[in-house]
């Protein structure tokens, strides 16, 4: 492992990882013996190809993982990759429940790396739902109806905003509760922010 490639931030987050301390530092490892540099992004360890993301370690609950940003690309020959939610377009990941695991896999996680990097010299992009293809909830269209100034506000933000509040606003069944989130929401848009901003 060369220095060169490492981050000290990383170094940061392993210090104070209590769980999956082992299969991250593993991980770390197999990562960077691909030649790919460490950055820390997103409070992971992130790691970049000519400062392209390629691939993102983080831990859950019940399991770790190695989150290949354009993992919908991939040929996935051994079938291990997971798309996280039906929401996730792009990303997949390696889930791991221990590092006994991660060692009997690492010829496997490299030939994904390695196929991931490939991925990334060559250009390829994952096809992205447009937001029109997201359901408007009535409830938000109405306030966007409604208000000028939040119609403007919401169409600045960036796509990846614009669905997560989507996707927010469609989520409950009670016509009710979708008009709450939209209310609660309204200020946040206006003043710029994502949802989790």
């Amino acid at each position: 492992m060369t220095n060169l490639r490492t981050n000290p931030k990383v170094d940061g987050f392993l210090r104070k990882a209590k769980k999956w301390k082992e299969e991250f530092e593993k991980l770390r490892t197999i990562v960077l013996d691909c030649e790919l540099n460490e950055d820390f992004k997103w409070m992971h360890p992130c790691y970049t190809h000519e400062n392209k993301n390629i691939v993102l370690i983080h831990g859950f609950k019940d399991y770790c993982a190695l989150l290949f940003h354009k993992g919908a690309l991939l040929k996935d020959a051994h079938g291990i990759l997971i798309q996280q939610t039906e929401n996730v377009q792009a990303a997949r990941q390696i889930r791991f429940t221990n590092a006994e695991q991660i060692e009997e896999m690492e010829p496997i996680i490299k030939a994904y790396i390695h196929e991931a990097i490939e991925v990334e010299k060559a250009g390829l992009e994952a096809e992205f739902k447009k937001n029109t293809d997201y359901t408007f909830p009535e409830e938000f269209q109405q306030k966007l109806d409604e208000s000028p100034a939040l119609k403007e506000a919401f169409e600045a933000l960036t796509p990846g905003r614009q669905r997560a509040y989507l996707l927010h606003f469609s989520e409950p069944k009670q016509s009710k509760t979708r008009v709450s989130r939209v209310e609660k929401y309204m200020p946040q848009i206006l003043n710029g922010k994502g949802l989790n901003d």
